[in-house]
C-alpha cells in the first residue's frame, strides 16, 4: 500500500513552488473529507497555492480529486433521448439567464440537470430566485433530480451534500483566509460540482466582466475562462466560455421574484429585453452546438427563436415549476403567486440627461440592503424586494425616466435604496456606449 504524504510535507512541496504528484493533490482532497487535514493546514495549503499557483496538470488532477470525494451522477443509466448539458456563471446583478437558458435548450432536444447556487455578496443567486415561487423545491435527491430532469428535460436546484464534497470544506476555509481570488482554485471549484453533476455532453460558461462581476478587468476574466474551459477539456468534458458584460444589470429588474416576473413576462411573450435574450441564445447556441442538437450558430439561434416564440420553452418551464413542487398556473397568473413589496418609489435623477457609467455592484448591494440578498450566511431573504425599470448607460432619464424602480418593505427602506441608485447612477450630457453584451468567446473552434 502507498503511504499517504502527511500534510505538512505537501505543504511544504508547493511552499517551495513545487508541482504537487498526483498522489499529494489527492491526499490534499481526500484530508478535506476525512479530516486528516486541520482547518490550519488546509488554510496553509490554500495560500501556498495561491501564492506559488498551479500548473494545469495540477488543477486537472485537484478537480479530479474533488469530484472522487463524493457521488457522480449517471445520466448515460436513464438512456436519454439527447445530450446532458450545462451553463454555469461566474455571477451578476440580474441575472436570470438559468430560468430562460434550461427549459430553451430543453425545448430544443437537450437535457439540463442544472444544480445552481445561492447569492454571493452583491450578485444574485439562482436558487434564491427560484424560491420565490411558491412551494418550488431546490432540496431534492437525486432520485427526483433525475425524475424531473427525464419529464420536463431540465432540473434547477441546488447542489446535494454528496456532490465534491471536498470543495465545499475548500471554500469554506478559502472564504476566511483571502485566498478566494484564485484563478486555479476557482477552476478547480466551479468543474468539480460540474463533473460530479454527470454532464457529459458539454458546458458552456458565462464569466462576467464589469462593475458588477467578480471580474473587473478583461484580462481577469480571459485568464479565468481560458483556464476552465484548458482544464474542462483535460477532465474530459467539451466547455466553451463566453466572457459577457456586466457594466449594466442584465435585463431590467434585479431581485428574486421581480426576476421571476421578467423570466415569465419573456417565455409568454409579454416582454424581452434584448441584451438579456443576447447573453441567453449566445450561451443556448453555443450549447447546442456542442451537444450535436444544431448545424452551426444560424440554425442554433434559429431553433432557440423558434422555441421561445412557440412557447415550447415556456411548456417546458411550466413542467419543471410544477413538477419541483410550485404552482401549475405561474406562467398564466405570476402576480397571484410571486410576492410583492408594499412600497414602489420611482427613482429619479437629481437632474436629467442620459445614463452614464453605473455602479452595478452598488446596485447589487442595494438590493442586499434592502433584504434581496444575505449579508451573512443564513440571512432570510425577502422575495419581494428589488429594483425593476433600471435605466442603462446610454438611455436618456429625467422626470419622465426615472433611473428605475424600487421595491421596499417599508418607506425608509425605499429611500435608503432610492439614494443608493441615484448615488451609483452617473447622468451625462450626451449619450454613451454600452460595449456589446458578448465581449469575447474562448474555446475550440465550432461549426
Amino acid at each position: 500500500m502507498t503511504a499517504v504524504p502527511p500534510p505538512a510535507a505537501v505543504i511544504e512541496r508547493k511552499r517551495h513552488g513545487l508541482e504537487l504528484s498526483p498522489a499529494e493533490v489527492d491526499a490534499f482532497a481526500r484530508g478535506l473529507v476525512d479530516g486528516s487535514w486541520g482547518d490550519a493546514q488546509v488554510g496553509a495549503m490554500a495560500m501556498a497555492l495561491v501564492l506559488r499557483g498551479m500548473t494545469r496538470a495540477e488543477c486537472v488532477a485537484l478537480t479530479h480529486a474533488m469530484v472522487r470525494t463524493g457521488t457522480v451522477l449517471d445520466w448515460e443509466a436513464l438512456h436519454l433521448p439527447g445530450p446532458t448539458l450545462d451553463k454555469h456563471s461566474t455571477g451578476g446583478v440580474g441575472d436570470k439567464v438559468s430560468l430562460l437558458l434550461a427549459p430553451l435548450v430543453a425545448a430544443c432536444g437537450g437535457f439540463v440537470p442544472m444544480a445552481s447556487g445561492r447569492g454571493l455578496g452583491h450578485t444574485g443567486g439562482t436558487l434564491d430566485k427560484l424560491e420565490a415561487i411558491p412551494g418550488y423545491d431546490v432540496a431534492v435527491g437525486s432520485a427526483r433530480f433525475a425524475a424531473v430532469v427525464r419529464e420536463a428535460g431540465c432540473a434547477i436546484v441546488g447542489p446535494t451534500g454528496d456532490l465534491a464534497p471536498a470543495d465545499d470544506r475548500l471554500y469554506a476555509v478559502r472564504d476566511v483566509t483571502s485566498t478566494v481570488e484564485s484563478v486555479p482554485l476557482i477552476t478547480a471549484s466551479i468543474l468539480s460540482k460540474k463533473l460530479a453533476e454527470g454532464v457529459r455532453g458539454g458546458l458552456v460558461m458565462d464569466v462576467k466582466v464589469g462593475t458588477g462581476a467578480f471580474s473587473a478587468t478583461r484580462d481577469e476574466a480571459h485568464a479565468l475562462a481560458a483556464s476552465i474551459v484548458e482544464v474542462a477539456g483535460g477532465a474530459g468534458l467539451p466547455t466553451v466560455a463566453l466572457v459577457t458584460d456586466m457594466d449594466a444589470v442584465l435585463g431590467r429588474t434585479a431581485g428574486n421574484a421581480v426576476e421571476v416576473a421578467e423570466t415569465v413576462a419573456c417565455l409568454t411573450g409579454r416582454g424581452g429585453d434584448d441584451r438579456l435574450l443576447e447573453v441567453t441564445f449566445a450561451l443556448g447556441a453555443e450549447m447546442l452546438r456542442l451537444g450535436g442538437l444544431a448545424r452551426d450558430e444560424a440554425d442554433a439561434r434559429a431553433r432557440l427563436r423558434r422555441a421561445l416564440e412557440r412557447g415550447e420553452a415556456a411548456e417546458r418551464f411550466a413542467r419543471m415549476v410544477r413538477a419541483l413542487g410550485g404552482p401549475g398556473d405561474l406562467l398564466e397568473r405570476p402576480a397571484a403567486h410571486l410576492a410583492r413589496a408594499p412600497y414602489v418609489v420611482d427613482v429619479v435623477p437629481e437632474r436629467a440627461g442620459y445614463v452614464g457609467r453605473v455602479d452595478v455592484k452598488a446596485l447589487g448591494n442595494a438590493v442586499v440592503a434592502l433584504g434581496g440578498g444575505r449579508r451573512r450566511p443564513g440571512d432570510r431573504i425577502d422575495p419581494a424586494v428589488g429594483l425593476t425599470d433600471v435605466a442603462r448607460p446610454g438611455e436618456a432619464t429625467g422626470p419622465d425616466r426615472p433611473l428605475g424602480r424600487v421595491h421596499a418593505r417599508t418607506p425608509a427602506d425605499a429611500q435608503a435604496a432610492a439614494e443608493a441608485v441615484r448615488r451609483a447612477t452617473a447622468v451625462v450630457d450626451a449619450p454613451v456606449p454600452l460595449p456589446p453584451v458578448v465581449r469575447e468567446r474562448v474555446g475550440p473552434r465550432q461549426p
